[in-house]
């Protein structure tokens, strides 16, 4: 065992020898902020869209959906460039990339750059990198593009994790824990970036879910260090990465379908998803629960992807978990709304925030989990150090 000091509180906790653990955490967003009764107005006059009934469904999903504040690359300057991209049915998927690409990139550098400022080690020290994104497409990823904007040794390995959607943060930290725990002396950065410009587009009728979208989504960034066996001489960890399982429903790869066009990515999401989670969630904590001998749900924290206020009600009605348990999800939803793979970095860090301020370091185990295409449910048990 090695002694930590993580969460200041809990002094008594140590990291287990071989364990991967989070060593540092940055994120980033872009410099439009909007507040959330302002963007049916702006949408609609971005897209020209002259549909009352549209507008006020819009208005009404905008306040369903809990969120405050989001963070968009998409801008005045930019459409006023691409005009194009607010016209149905023309085909922009070039304009697109050439605004997002850069855009991803900028994000995740001004997030990894936070992160490894946290860590307090020098960028060269970086071993290996893990670059998740569903907003980009091009070679060489932007995986090559960060680590040299960051000046990583040209032998970095380096692995990249596309078009994931919600679950790839959680993805991206099981690929990250399996590489530290492999390559003894290694240090991950993981990087997740996303926007949703690819995306963007007048409403139609024929396409609700876009609404949805623009009522939900945020673009955004985040980093994390993970090392196993942190040197405390100058590695703060604060949170192990113990246990993690991926697994898919057989038969629900249609609930949320994705495919690219001319215009740029068409999602669809089907209304039962929040029923799909619900009916499989609570044997999935369980089998990460096992692991360990846990068997009371309440007794955990909980780092939940917030998809939508609807599936973090399942979640927190089916497991039975007390009022404050999805409090920090659900500040995160506020705060940034949906940013796909970014989200659960940022439920991690007013997590870490909450049990730093907790009597004793608060709950020593928890469960981060992650919903997405396929449907996928990606989760990790977690140790707070």
């Amino acid at each position: 065992m090695l002694k930590n000091g993580g969460n200041g509180a809990s002094s008594d906790r140590t990291a287990t020898l071989g364990k991967a653990t989070v060593l540092a955490i940055g994120k980033a967003f872009p410099k439009q902020l909007i507040p959330q009764e302002h963007l049916v107005e702006g949408y609609i006059r971005d897209t020209n869209c002259h549909d009352l009934v549209v507008k006020e469904k819009l208005e009404r999903l905008c306040k369903t959906t809990t969120v405050k504040t989001r963070y968009t690359v998409m801008s005045r300057e930019i459409l006023d460039k691409y005009p194009e991209i607010a016209t149905e049915g023309t085909p922009t998927i070039r304009q697109k990339l050439e605004i997002a690409n850069p855009a991803v990139v900028e994000m995740a550098l001004e997030a990894s750059i936070a992160c490894i400022k946290e860590w307090g080690r020098p960028a060269q020290d970086i071993t290996h990198i893990v670059y998740v994104s569903s907003s980009e497409i091009r070679l060489p990823g932007g995986d090559l593009y960060l680590s040299a904007e960051l000046g990583l040794r040209s032998d970095v390995g380096r692995v990249m994790l596309y078009f994931l959607g919600c679950y790839g943060g959680v993805t991206g930290l099981r690929v990250a824990k399996d590489i530290a725990e492999n390559n003894p002396g290694s240090r991950v950065l993981l990087t997740t970036s996303e926007t949703t410009i690819l995306g963007f587009r007048p409403p139609n009728k024929d396409r609700p879910y876009d609404l949805v979208g623009a009522a939900l989504f945020g673009d955004g960034a985040a980093a994390v260090v993970i090392g196993s066996n942190p040197d405390l001489s100058r590695e703060n960890p604060f949170m192990e990465l113990n246990y993690a399982v991926q697994q898919f429903l057989p038969g629900t790869h249609n609930v949320i379908d994705g495919c690219l066009t001319e215009e740029g990515i068409n999602f669809k999401l089907g209304r039962d998803l929040p029923i799909k989670i619900e009916d499989n969630i609570e044997e999935f904590c369980k089998k990460l629960m096992s692991k360990e001998g846990l068997k009371e749900f309440n007794e955990l924290f909980w780092a939940v992807h917030p998809g939508g206020p609807a599936i973090l009600n399942r979640v927190e009605n089916t497991l039975k978990l007390t009022g404050d348990k999805l409090n920090c999800s659900r500040r995160a939803l506020m705060d940034y709304g949906n940013v796909s793979s970014n989200t659960i970095f940022y439920v991690m860090e007013y997590m870490r925030e909450e049990l730093k301020n907790k009597e004793n370091g608060g709950e020593e185990w928890g469960l981060a989990l992650a919903f997405g295409p396929g449907i996928t449910f990606e989760g990790i048990l977690l140790r707070s150090l």
